[in-house]
């Protein structure tokens, strides 16, 4: 079995008519033909139809080699002028989706939207999200810097601001997101300076809920990470540092202070959009 017109087979082609990039009606085809072993037919997909003058063609060029047209067109109109013109040329046609839309239009009593790729749309947002998470995950607190120019957003700030929850959020939304740790006594890395510093976003978290944070994780985990790490003016020391390495390199802020991680992202998103948005660059490919 063959994607195009084979040389050595006599079996007349099956033509994959879609609106769409016919993946659909073509893996029906390989799945049904698996059935009937020993036969080669050879599959010609013809994708992205929009218009009456593609339907002639290939119903004509059907009817030249006796073949089958297989088709998925979700447009009324497109769907309903290849039934016609394969009938007048006596070209056998199989409708893969025009029952299956006229019954769940009577069972989920509404019309169809008739629009050709949906269902890749949906399929290639999913796949994306998947590639964001991993992402995420990929470039969670400070790791694989050498590719952090390919993240839309990069989180920075302290120890507990929240970074990795944050990150994973927003990768579930779809944005590739890296996130990389503030410590004083550390030179920032040299990638994080090369990022666009309109994706870089600085979080901040009031001190004494720094403070609280780190006192929960020291007692949970048992490891002590020294008394100035869990007091409240070693936490205000660091926020006010934080604070004003975001103001030197341009960073927005961004403030989490009794924030849900939803109210936080939205004010990430909103931010790195409008500033994309302002010079007409893309800030959100997915």
């Amino acid at each position: 079995m063959n994607d195009g017109q084979s040389a050595g087979t006599n079996t007349p082609p099956l033509y994959i008519v879609s609106g769409g990039a016919g993946g659909v009606g073509a893996e029906v085809a390989r799945l049904v033909l698996t059935q009937f072993e020993g036969v080669d037919v050879p599959l010609i997909v013809v994708p992205n139809v929009r218009d009456p003058a593609q339907l002639t063609r290939v119903v004509a060029e059907a009817e030249a080699t006796n073949g089958t047209i297989l088709h998925t067109l979700m447009e009324p109109e497109l769907r309903r002028d290849l039934v016609r013109k394969a009938r007048e040329r006596h070209v056998y046609e199989i409708d893969l989706v025009g029952s299956v839309l006229s019954r769940l239009a009577t069972v989920l009593g509404r019309e169809p939207v008739g629009k050709a790729g949906l269902y890749q749309q949906r399929r290639s947002a999913y796949f994306e999200r998947l590639e964001a998470i991993e992402y995420a995950m990929q470039h969670d607190d400070g790791a694989r810097l050498s590719d952090l120019n390919d993240a839309e957003i990069v989180l920075v700030g302290i120890s507990r601001v929240g970074k990795t929850p944050l990150s994973m959020y927003l990768a579930v939304l779809g944005w590739k997101v890296a996130n990389v740790p503030l410590v004083k006594e550390v030179a920032l890395p040299q990638a994080l300076l090369e990022v666009d510093r309109r994706r870089v976003i600085g979080l901040i978290v009031d001190a004494e809920q720094i403070a609280a944070r780190r006192r929960w994780r020291q007692r949970r985990f048992g490891v002590s990470m020294g008394q100035m790490y869990v007091a409240p003016e070693g936490a205000e020391e660091e926020v006010e540092w934080a604070r004003r390495l975001f103001r030197r390199h341009g960073w927005a802020t961004v403030n989490l202070t009794n924030k849900s991680i939803e109210e936080g992202a939205d004010e990430i998103i909103a931010l790195v959009t409008r500033w994309f948005r302002h010079d007409g660059a893309r800030a959100h490919p997915i």
